[in-house]
C-alpha cells in the first residue's frame, strides 16, 4: 500500500518546494525545520493506520470515553540525513521506542557502488509497529539491508516506510523486496534515478543539506 502525501494540496507542498529550492536551501537550519516539520505530517497520517482503543479518563468534573494507542510505535532512522525526519516523527510519538542504524553508500572506481551497514541500536521489534524513516528512497537497496538488519531484533506486526522523496524505481524496488504488510509513506515521487542512484529532479543530498558538506 502506497500513500504519496503530496498528491492532495496542503502546507506538507509548501514544505517539499522549500527544501527543493536551491536557494532556500542555503539556510540549512530552516532545511532541517522543514524536514522536522514533514517528519510531524508524515507521524500523523501514520497514526491513523495504527492500533487504537477505549480508554476511560477522568477529568476534574467527570468521565469521557476516548481512543489512544493501544501500543507505541518504534521510529527507525538512518543515519544523518534522517535525524530532523525522526525528530519531526518523535514529536508526535513521544512516547515511542527509538532505533538508529547506519548506512552509507561505499563507492568503487569504477563508479559502482554497494550499501554498508555498520551501526545498530534498536530494541525488540517482535509484534511492534515499525516506522522505518528515511527522507530520501533513491534505489531502494538502503532500506531493504536495513530492514534485514533490524530483523535480527525480531519481526514487526506492522512496518510503515516513510520518505520525504522516493524515484518511481526505489518504489517498484521496495514493492518487490520487502515483506507485503509494508506500508509505504511518501510526500512526493519523482519519476527519474540517475545512474549514481540520484534522484531527479530530487533535492540534493539531504544529509548535507541538513549537517553540511562530508568528505
Amino acid at each position: 500500500m502506497i500513500f504519496e502525501l503530496g498528491k492532495e494540496n496542503s502546507i506538507l507542498n509548501q514544505f517539499i518546494a522549500e527544501m527543493r529550492d536551491e536557494e532556500i536551501q542555503k539556510d540549512s537550519m530552516r532545511f532541517r525545520r522543514n524536514l522536522e516539520r514533514a517528519g510531524e505530517i508524515c507521524a500523523y497520517e501514520i497514526s491513523k493506520k495504527l492500533e487504537w482503543e477505549k480508554k476511560e479518563i477522568t477529568t476534574p468534573l467527570g468521565v469521557a470515553n476516548a481512543s489512544v494507542l493501544k501500543q507505541q510505535p518504534v521510529i527507525a532512522t538512518i543515519l544523518r540525513a534522517g535525524l530532523p525526519f525522526h525528530r519531526g516523527m518523535l514529536n508526535i510519538f513521544d512516547k515511542a521506542e527509538n532505533a538508529f542504524i547506519s548506512a552509507y553508500r561505499k563507492h568503487h572506481p569504477d563508479g559502482t557502488f554497494e550499501v554498508q551497514v555498520e551501526y545498530m541500536a534498536c530494541p525488540d521489534l517482535n509484534d511492534k509497529a515499525l516506522i522505518l524513516c528515511d527522507p530520501m528512497l533513491a534505489s531502494g537497496q538502503s532500506i531493504e539491508l536495513v530492514f534485514k538488519a533490524l530483523k535480527r531484533n525480531g519481526i514487526p506486526k506492522k512496518i510503515h516506510i516513510a520518505s520525504l522523496l522516493a524515484s518511481s524505481e526505489g518504489v517498484e524496488y521496495v514493492k518487490k523486496h520487502l515483506p507485503n504488510n509494508v506500508i509505504l509513506w511518501v510526500c512526493a515521487i519523482d519519476e527519474e534515478l540517475t545512474s549514481k542512484a540520484y534522484i531527479v529532479p530530487g533535492l540534493g543530498d539531504a544529509g548535507d543539506l541538513a549537517f553540511g558538506n562530508k568528505l
